[in-house]
């Protein structure tokens, strides 16, 4: 089996996040030799983390001008590593700083890229990874010849490594930063108002029903928000919104301040991977659903028995009014 190499971005403190020791069990998983490049301002606590992966090698790109997402800095730390372990196959997470720095990598080193895998495997003796074209709809097996071959695995598709930490002996990669950039700093919603959590156990999905006309033939929008930001408060649920929510806004219709087209799931949009899902006046037709594809348990509520979620797409369908439930939800969590 050929050598493999691990490329991880460590965290601000110098731990890896969860995407990480997914690719790393991925890599453990392909019985290839195996080598780790970490890069960062700080990469101990990460090698300590993956000591007992059985890693040949550790090898780190270390120093401030690392520990910022910033293309030049990444693209030739991850060259530096990739040369300096010889790696045939580069597996790493398909984070938002990997994506943007290794297609070019992959040039760099006359190489191969594919991006999005969700799975790993040796097929007839040869490594084959595993994707989705076609928003989701087409499965594809790929092989390649050319080497390197560089793999961004999504997250999610593989059960992290959980191996015990110990003490690890790291290799330093000598790089100089050249940049013409300064990282200021960062801005992001307040901890409290954030939306999207990769990593929450629920994906909570709020469809255009919420802000139409109700029973009483008035619109409840300012009660809708209220009832949705209270929901993901207490439950800290990621919230996704179907394509006819978050296009009102360009509609002049009642909108949820706080749902973007970032929220968008389904055929247009991100197709989420989480645990359990609960959908709320949603229709639930295919264009939707596609975005269910990767949902463990799938739970709807509409007032419509003959809505699309009722024809087979979700597990458990309430026939109910959406705002009674939530209300009745939210107070149960309050207790």
């Amino acid at each position: 089996m050929e050598s493999i190499l691990l490329l991880a971005h460590t965290e601000p403190d110098g731990s890896l996040a969860r995407p990480a020791l997914e690719a790393l069990a991925a890599a453990k998983n392909l019985g290839g030799p195996l080598h780790i490049g970490l890069v960062g301002a700080q990469v101990q606590p990460a090698a300590d983390r993956v000591a007992g992966a059985g890693a040949a090698r550790i090898l780190a790109v270390r120093g401030e001008a690392f520990g910022q997402p910033r293309y030049a800095t990444d693209a030739a730390a991850a060259e530096a590593l990739c040369r300096a372990s010889g790696a045939a196959i580069v597996i790493a997470p398909s984070t938002s700083r990997w994506s943007r720095a290794l297609p070019g990598l992959a040039f760099r080193l006359d190489g191969r890229v594919d991006t999005h895998a969700t799975a790993l495997a040796i097929e007839n003796g040869v490594p084959a990874v595993t994707r989705w074209f076609y928003r989701q709809r087409m499965e594809g097996v790929l092989t390649r010849s050319q080497r390197p071959w560089i793999i961004l695995l999504d997250a999610g598709c593989v059960p992290a490594w959980s191996g015990a930490p110990a003490t690890a002996a790291v290799e330093t990669v000598e790089l100089a930063a050249e940049t013409r950039t300064t990282v200021t700093g960062t801005r992001s919603p307040e901890a409290g108002e954030q939306t999207i959590r990769p990593d929450a156990k629920l994906l909570f999905v709020a469809g255009a029903g919420w802000t139409k006309k109700q029973s009483d033939g008035a619109t409840h929008t300012p009660e809708a928000e209220k009832l949705i930001l209270d929901f993901l408060r207490a439950s800290r649920a990621s919230l996704g919104g179907s394509k006819s929510l978050v296009d009102l806004s360009g509609e002049g219709e009642a909108v949820l301040r706080f749902m973007t087209h970032l929220n968008q799931i389904g055929q247009t949009g991100a197709t989420p991977r989480h645990p359990k899902g609960l959908s709320t006046c949603c229709h639930g037709e295919e264009p939707h659903a596609v975005g269910w594809r990767f949902i463990g348990e799938r739970r709807a509520v509409n007032l419509d028995a003959n809505c699309g979620w009722a024809r087979g797409k979700a597990d458990v369908l309430y026939v109910a009014d959406a705002f009674a439930v939530m209300r009745e939800v939210n107070a149960l969590l309050g207790r």
